[in-house]
């Protein structure tokens, strides 16, 4: 019984590692007044009838802290490029001067600031909610075991380290998140 409870902690905290993984993503798509290329993570390019990742068809770069260029590997992909900046919907508009495609960032208002600050405060929310789905299924794993004649102090004892790892998540989620504040709020 115990290597079942251990396998199941074990899913647990992989399963929220992979949320503070998946916050650190989408945090790294909320631009904060600063160019970045993880900013147009998720950008499939139409490369010769395949959907592309952009990073596979171009090289990406920031040669300032307002501008991103892409240098296409192949010259005919600067229209397709093009496109699918337009089509992602990012606010964001593409300069193609036929050898690169520049995007220049504009300066953000204080009250898009604060709006992307809020978006991100609702990203740790989310994973926040994952953290306690996973608590969820742990401890209810755990009572079973119990039920079925897992030792009742040693359950407890083991339910009292799921919510530690769940403090402990969150702890990391508060760090993250203060931090993009900061980086998103500073001028």
């Amino acid at each position: 019984m115990a290597d079942t409870i251990e396998s199941t902690l074990a899913n647990g905290k992989a399963e929220m590692d992979k949320a503070v993984d998946h916050l650190k993503s989408d945090l790294a798509k909320i631009r904060a007044g600063k160019a970045s290329p993880a900013m147009l993570n998720g950008i499939m390019v139409d490369y010769y009838g395949n959907p592309t990742p952009l990073a596979q068809v171009a090289n990406l770069g920031t040669p300032d802290s307002r501008t991103i260029s892409i240098q296409p590997w192949e010259k005919n992909m600067l229209g397709a490029i093009e496109k699918s900046i337009f089509e992602a919907n990012l606010g964001l508009t593409p300069m193609n001067d036929g050898e690169f495609v520049r995007i220049i960032i504009p300066p953000l208002t204080q009250d898009r600031r604060k709006q992307m600050a809020k978006q991100s405060k609702g990203y740790g929310d989310d994973a926040k909610i994952s953290f306690r789905n996973a608590r969820h299924k742990m401890l209810d794993f755990i009572k079973k075991e119990v039920k079925d004649g897992f030792p009742e102090d040693a359950g407890k004892k083991r339910e009292d380290e799921v919510q530690a790892m769940v403090n402990t998540f969150s702890k990391t989620v508060d760090v993250i998140l203060e931090a993009k504040e900061k980086d998103i709020l500073t001028v």
